[in-house]
């Protein structure tokens, strides 16, 4: 990475800016939440769903394959009828855990002050 693409969000090869592209959706967030409470034990697709509110299985699978293919989740396939599929979250998405929880506490800290500013519109 050259020095000048450091913290520019407007160019697209910014290391910040990926990222978000890829862990900004609050499927991906609840995803490596539910993961990460269940670690180091696996969590079954339908375990998953069951934990996330409102997510669609469509929308579960997108966000699993976008986690295992970034190398975030690891993606077990047990060969029975139907598939028992299982999932983990590898080393490198475990220390995704920790700047996700520093956003959640801001969140549960300020979305009031967020909220009440929006109303005052």
């Amino acid at each position: 990475m050259t020095p000048s693409l450091r913290g520019d969000l407007f160019d697209p090869a910014c290391p910040t800016r990926r990222l978000l592209d890829r862990i900004g959706t609050k499927w991906t967030s609840m995803a490596v939440k539910v993961l990460a409470e269940a670690d180091p034990r696996e969590v079954r697709f339908a375990e998953l769903q069951r934990r996330m509110p409102g997510v669609s299985k469509k929308m579960l699978s997108v966000t699993l394959r976008s986690l295992t293919n970034d190398g975030l989740v690891s993606r077990r396939v047990e060969p029975t009828v139907p598939p028992k599929v299982h999932y983990r979250l590898t080393d490198l998405g475990r220390s995704l855990e920790v700047p996700l929880a520093a956003l959640r506490n801001w969140a549960e800290e300020h979305m009031a002050e967020i909220d009440r500013a929006n109303a005052a519109d």
